[in-house]
């Protein structure tokens, strides 16, 4: 009788769909990651728990999914049926994304609970991330057995791969896939895409006609829907179902977020990312006014004018009524946004020859300007992200003090009430108003549903009265709607001022700085008691907890896990492999941030960052991967990896203080970059050595590999939830580069007293 033989891929094929996976990995991840934030109208918060749960279920898939394939005997099939089961499940979650609202009664602009948000998108991401996690653990064993290879050194390469594939993915998906293409187009791409790896794998039918067939037929019916009209079609379908009840006239994306269009009745809003940012043509004419006149009005002789983000909708039309205005300059970060408002609002104010607009980072336009100016307004009303918190720390304060002229004012506003501000919103307010004083000496707050900031180094600005505004707005002969004498009296009445000053007593200490961003822990606190009102308590505790409270339970757990490790004589590796995950995402958060922070958003030069991380993550691997076979002492090697880790965590801060001393210099053509790769190479030489280590004492290479790659991913999980959240806005990015060492300080002691069970 003669005995079927079943064939393996070839090298080639097995190589192609480790990059594949790390293709595929990053694009689905980003894309839902951004169609989530839409739907949620996303802040710091809701990121990190969308990227929690799309870690932690690929961490699931990778150790409870991965782990099956020992016992499998069909090895391949397995693998070709999860990749199978991924290319359905990217656009069918695409689709139930947008569906969400509608699904659970939610309307379009209301916001979500942490709950609900925590819930939807674990459920929503499940059947994409938990098949796509369990590919690594797949994809290991197979590279073992078609190259004939020890397992150690197959993980070492598959994690290599793809590291490779993932950075492919992210630069294809940024610069070539988001500008032209719509969500539905690239979720059926890497569908497809998938699809043919797949059947590249099956090779030859004859042996898995069923699944062949399968593949080939799914694939067909892909490539009809996306040479078809079809994919634009169920994209038009999905746009209807997530804005239902409205009329959307315009939906993209661009690389700085999505922006939708609705209409009715002649009138149109325009969001971004979810969230309302202008009302065309008629404007939100009770805040307009009140943001732009009575600042305004508070200068005796405006000429210059410097607005950034938030000037059309109403905001620049009325800078301009004022007859002493000879130059506005308006910093806004996405050309999008402007070109759909000329599209369809027409904002004749741009065209006003007066008007320069910049499509640059305001933070940035107000380092580089030339010009001074009698005026700036923040256009954002809330420091509810790290991106927008650089608008409203002591560092931008300064800088943009340096830039007014004598008597100027900087213009903001942050969320208020005249009828209770709660513990939430008093902490913030406190927060951005005691900043402010550290720069400027004399301050004018009119509180309202929004409070109004006026801050000046001239006492003129404390001295303003309404009779004094009144009679400047007659001189300047302005059309308002709303500011008439009486209800300036009104709204400039000290009650209020009093009211709110006494409201603000009992307030937390700190400051908003660059390298400790305390408010935007406080608005995410303030947005929370809002949606989730059952856990605000927790913010509160969160905010109390110091540096001394981590490096405790760091030492506890350290002794802890050491002795129970020595007294089961286990391995400390995976805790190791872990902290290490952590430390990988707190570093990428850390460098982004930090050059945001020192010299813009500038969106190339940080995907650039990003780029060199993971090229750094790559070579780490690729060098681990090749020089294993040489490298005699792995316990040696593995404790070095972490002093290394231990040492650049600890220089970061100093690094970030010299460039900050210096921030005009051409170092940040390279110095950065160069940070990112050191960032990411021990990272990524770490994993195959610690597969290598762990291998020895248990030879099973799924489980072994599925539980490393779930312990590196679950790292990354915790420290993308905790590190955008708490550390970074609460300890400051001094004390989290010091918790960071000391959590590879406690890695590598737990992992020096598990050694000596090795030894």
């Amino acid at each position: 009788m003669q005995v079927l033989r079943v064939q393996h891929p070839g090298h080639l094929g097995m190589t192609l769909a480790i990059w594949v996976m790390g293709f595929s990995g990053i694009v689905a991840q980003v894309l839902l990651l951004r169609e989530l934030l839409i739907v949620f109208s996303g802040n710091e918060l809701s990121i990190g728990i969308v990227l929690a749960n799309w870690l932690v279920l690929e961490a699931a898939g990778s150790f409870l999914l991965g782990k099956k394939i020992e016992s499998l005997r069909r090895k391949l099939e397995a693998y070709v049926l999860v990749q199978t089961m991924f290319s359905f499940a990217l656009p069918l979650a695409v689709y139930g994304v947008r569906s969400l609202r509608g699904a659970i009664g939610v309307v379009s602009g209301e916001g979500f609970g942490l709950p609900v948000i925590f819930l939807s998108s674990f459920l929503l991401l499940l059947p994409v991330s938990l098949p796509h996690g369990a590919l690594f653990t797949f994809g290991c064993r197979l590279y073992a057995e078609v190259h004939g290879r020890p397992s150690s050194w197959a993980v070492g390469k598959v994690y290599l791969y793809e590291t490779l594939g993932t950075i492919v993915g992210g630069t294809v998906f940024v610069y070539l896939m988001l500008p032209y293409l719509h969500s539905v187009r690239i979720a059926l791409i890497v569908s497809l895409l998938n699809l043919a790896v797949c059947l590249v794998l099956l090779k030859p039918f004859r042996q898995r006609r069923i699944l062949a067939g399968t593949s080939a037929a799914a694939s067909v019916a892909v490539a009809f829907l996306l040479l078809g009209r079809g994919a634009d079609q169920v994209h038009r379908l999905s746009v209807e179902r997530q804005w239902q009840g409205q009329k959307v006239v315009y939906y993209g994306n661009s690389i700085y977020g999505n922006v939708v269009v609705v209409e009715d009745e002649g009138q149109y809003t325009f969001f971004s990312n979810g969230i309302p940012v202008v009302a065309a043509p008629v404007p939100d004419i009770a805040f307009v006014e009140e943001f732009v006149h009575i600042p305004m009005l508070s200068h005796p002789e405006p000429e210059e004018v410097l607005i950034l983000s938030g000037g059309v909708g109403g905001v620049i039309r009325e800078v301009l009524k004022h007859p002493t205005v000879k130059r506005i300059d308006y910093a806004e970060l996405d050309p999008m946004l402007l070109e759909v408002l000329r599209r369809f609002a027409d904002p004749s104010e741009l065209d006003d020859p007066r008007v320069h607009v910049h499509n640059t980072d305001g933070r940035l336009f107000v380092r580089m300007s030339p010009h001074e100016y009698d005026l700036i307004f923040v256009g954002l009303r809330d420091p509810s992200n790290l991106q927008v918190n650089r608008l409203f720390t002591e560092e931008f304060f300064l800088s943009a003090e340096e830039k007014l002229e004598r008597g100027g004012i900087l213009v903001l506003c942050l969320p208020g009430s005249l009828t209770y501000i709660s513990e939430e919103l008093r902490d913030l307010n406190a927060c951005i108003l005691r900043t402010l004083e550290a720069v400027y000496p004399h301050i004018r707050i009119i509180p309202g549903d929004l409070n109004l900031y006026l801050a000046s180094s001239s006492p003129e600005v404390s001295r303003i009265t309404p009779s004094l505004l009144a009679e400047r707005m007659r001189e300047r002969s302005l059309e308002v709607s709303l500011l008439t004498p009486g209800y300036l009296r009104y709204r400039l009445h000290r009650r209020w001022l009093d009211w709110f000053s006494a409201s603000l007593k009992g307030a937390r200490e700190g400051n908003n700085e660059d390298f400790a961003p305390l408010a935007v822990f406080r608005s995410l606190w303030y947005w929370n008691a809002i949606f989730a009102p059952s856990l605000r308590g927790w913010f509160g505790r969160l905010e109390g907890i110091g540096l001394g409270h981590i490096l405790s339970f760091l030492l506890v757990l350290t002794f802890a896990l050491a002795f129970l490790l020595r007294l089961g004589r286990s391995s400390g590796v995976p805790f190791a492999v872990a902290s290490t995950g952590f430390a990988g995402m707190l570093y990428d958060l850390i460098l982004v941030f930090a050059f945001q922070v020192l010299y813009g958003h500038v969106f190339h030069q940080i995907g650039i960052l990003i780029t060199a991380l993971m090229s750094g993550m790559a070579a780490g691997s690729l060098f681990m991967a090749s020089f294993s076979e040489r490298v005699r002492r792995d316990l040696l090697c593995f404790a070095e990896i972490e002093l290394a880790m231990i040492v650049f965590s600890i220089s970061l801060p100093g690094t970030f203080l010299l460039l900050r001393s210096n921030p005009e210099g051409a170092l940040i053509r390279w110095i950065f970059p160069v940070l990112s790769f050191i960032s990411g190479f021990p990272v990524g030489a770490q994993f195959p050595l610690a597969a290598r280590i762990c291998l020895k004492s248990s030879p099973k290479l799924g489980t072994t590999a599925g539980m490393l790659y779930a312990c590196d991913l679950m790292g990354g999980w915790v420290g993308g939830l905790v590190g955008g959240v708490f550390l970074l806005p609460v300890l400051g990015l001094t004390k989290t580069c010091w918790t960071l060492a000391a959590l590879k300080l406690s890695s590598l002691v737990v992992f020096l007293a598990s050694s000596w069970n090795m030894v």
